[in-house]
């Protein structure tokens, strides 16, 4: 396992000869051989690899069973000075019962035997015509390969300060699995030696349940299937080789591959670690009867250049289309659905929106507009207003202008300029001031407006801001931070322009989906300094406190899978290789914490808002940290990169 928490493993699929243990023997050393110039540090193949899983009756021979104990005795003498872990699959006897086992060895040494424990009978599988089922087996050895070895159904494996455990293809699809308890009994890492034919549509039920196993345990599962090899008589089997963690897929085999194959991948397990810590259901498993865990210490091997794990740079936003769309579309109701309890638990049938013609509001009124439909109010009662101040320009103001229209919501036009000219004069601001009092004076006179109009209407001021803002505090505390109800609290920058983007796709006016799509277009600016001289934007948000899809990403790491800083740069160069430098994304990453811990305060203080994806910072939802919390560790973290 690496400074940063990953631990390299494998699915390695051999090419088998059935019931030829020597053939499969020299197979499986040549894969380990690989896994460890990549850097792997433990590697599983195929249940009953070193002999074949269809060898039928001649698993009763001992001519093959003296023969399947010789090719373990092989491979533990061939992969002696190989830096990792191999498990293989073998067919082992102890007090005249024959069982099916998972072998773990390493450094010359077999560690330890776990059998299977569920047995299955039934269809095209009759193991237990053979093989004895391994459950309740404890505290025994057994002779193997000329070795005495710990074997039990209750062993887990420590390496390098990382346990994992082993369970075998039936043992996945029952009830209960084996791994359930490892994994609550600490193994972070489970590993499971398959051989399971193919039939039509088992392979997205399988996909399935090794990401839910994973998810269930708060665990990494790789699981690794026999191959082509294995095709016999009147079974298929497709070499399926799968790594997950905590319910995503990160690697997967070709399927039907004629070849051998290893897939590798780098499995999180701090990222593990702290979902463990944060998941107090995990935790509560007082009366669960303990693993016997067998450590061990492996050389470093050679370290691999490339992290073996895709980082995605937008992790609020799925990459397939149709996911994301789906996504949207979910996200959308879910924003609605909060409104429309608000306003019918208040009694209201009008809301006040603030439009300015910028991503958020937009995204606000289409939301709200949803709301409106839900409850079949008439949409005049949703009161749009444009606000022009100092830095409003052309653009922003008619694009504004057009979707109240295109919308068919009541529009007003209530200038600032000279309400926040008279203000500044009565507290003494100098008229060429541009400092942050004459920004917030502005968000705070359209705030104030807002709330007015609303109590004159009796209605609701409806919040604009998202969650990127909040994580940077981008917002005037008692000013565009403060609302009624915040249906975007919750929804990334990154997100927002998504899901406007699928809002314009399936809007039915065309002039409405033009705008929405200029919308799109124009860049994000709070528009509180005067325009240049050619009318153009004095601000772009961007420009000030770095790009969204960076703190996006830094946020996600940071909350969701509670990674500090170094971690999080070496992510973000990974995920954002080719677009921003190491420089530039150290520098903004310090942006990201110095205000992140600033800006609690506003956070403390914010209104109502729907939950809406697994990162929300409202401090009656997911995120509680005082106000006055000190950033010193992770920017002293920060000065040592």
């Amino acid at each position: 396992m690496d400074r940063f928490g990953f631990l390299k493993v494998a699915a390695a699929i051999p090419h088998v000869r059935v019931a030829d243990c020597e053939y499969n023997a020299e197979h499986i050393v040549a894969l380990a051989e690989e896994a460890a110039r990549r850097g792997v540090e433990i590697v599983a193949f195929p249940e009953l690899s070193v002999s074949g899983y269809t060898c039928g009756d001649l698993f009763l021979q001992s001519t093959l069973l003296d023969a399947a104990d010789q090719a373990l005795e092989q491979i533990t003498r061939a992969t002696r000075k190989l830096p990792l872990v191999v498990i293989v699959g073998a067919p082992l006897r102890h007090s005249s019962t024959l069982y099916n086992c998972a072998i773990v060895l390493s450094q010359g040494r077999i560690l330890g035997v776990v059998p299977k424990t569920h047995i299955p009978d039934y269809g095209e599988f009759y193991e237990n015509r053979w093989f004895a089922p391994g459950a309740g087996i404890t505290g025994e050895q057994l002779a193997v390969a000329g070795q005495q070895a710990d074997f039990g159904a209750d062993l887990t494996f420590e390496v390098n300060g990382t346990e994992f455990g082993i369970e075998l293809c039936e043992d996945l699809w029952t009830a209960i699995p084996p791994s359930s308890q490892m994994a609550l009994n600490g193994a972070k890492v489970i590993f499971n030696l398959s051989a399971s034919p193919e039939t039509a549509g088992k392979h997205d039920y399988l996909r399935q349940l090794v990401a839910q196993q994973s998810a269930r345990t708060l665990a990494a599962y790789v699981y690794c299937s026999a191959g082509a090899g294995e095709s016999s008589t009147d079974l298929v089997f497709a070499g399926n080789g799968l790594i997950a963690e905590n319910g995503a897929i990160l690697r997967e085999a070709e399927r039907f591959s004629v070849g051998e194959q290893i897939v590798v991948a780098d499995v999180d397990i701090q990222r593990i670690e702290f979902e463990r810590r944060r998941n107090t259901s995990f935790r509560n498993h007082d009366t669960a009867p303990e693993n016997t865990v067998i450590e061990m210490e492996i050389p470093e091997g050679l370290r691999a250049s490339a992290l073996d794990r895709n980082v995605d740079p937008l992790p609020f936003v799925p990459k397939d289309e149709t996911h994301r769309n789906e996504r949207c579309e979910e996200i959308f109701r879910i924003q609605a659905h909060g409104l429309v309890q608000r306003l019918r638990h208040t009694g209201c049938k009008c809301a006040v929106v603030g439009i300015s013609g910028g991503l958020d509001s937009t995204l606000a009124l289409l939301v709200t507009v949803r709301a409106f439909d839900v409850l079949k109010l008439d949409r005049a009662g949703i009161v749009g207003i444009t606000m022009p101040g100092f830095g409003t320009t052309d653009r922003t103001y008619n694009n504004a202008l057009e979707l109240m229209r295109g919308l068919g919501v009541t529009l007003r036009e209530i200038p600032i300029r000279e309400a926040c000219t008279q203000h500044m004069r009565d507290i003494g601001m100098a008229p060429d001031d541009r400092s942050t009092a004459y920004e917030n004076a502005q968000a705070r006179e359209r705030t104030q407006i807002l709330m007015d109009v609303a109590n004159m209407e009796g209605g609701l001021v409806i919040g604009t801001g998202d969650l990127s803002e909040l994580a940077l505090g981008w917002a005037t505390y008692n000013g565009d931070q403060m609302s009624m109800y915040g249906v975007n609290a919750s929804v990334p920058k990154t997100l927002v322009r998504h899901l406007v983007a699928w809002a314009a796709q399936n809007e039915p006016d065309p002039a409405t989906r033009t705008t929405l799509l200029d919308i799109l277009n124009t860049p994000v600016s709070p528009e509180l300094l005067p325009a240049d001289d050619e009318g153009h934007m004095a601000q772009k948000t961007e420009d000030l406190v770095g790009p969204y899809e960076l703190h996006d990403f830094f946020l996600y790491h940071f909350l969701r899978l509670g990674a500090g800083p170094a971690k999080i740069l070496f992510l973000a160069e990974t995920a954002f290789r080719g677009s921003y430098d190491r420089p530039t994304i150290l520098q903004w990453l310090g942006v990201f914490f110095r205000r992140f811990f600033a800006q609690q305060f506003k956070r403390s203080a914010m209104p109502d808002g729907p939950k809406v994806g697994s990162v929300t910072l409202s401090p009656r939802g997911d995120w509680r940290m005082p106000s006055d919390a000190s950033a010193a560790a992770w920017l002293r973290e920060l000065e040592t990169l």
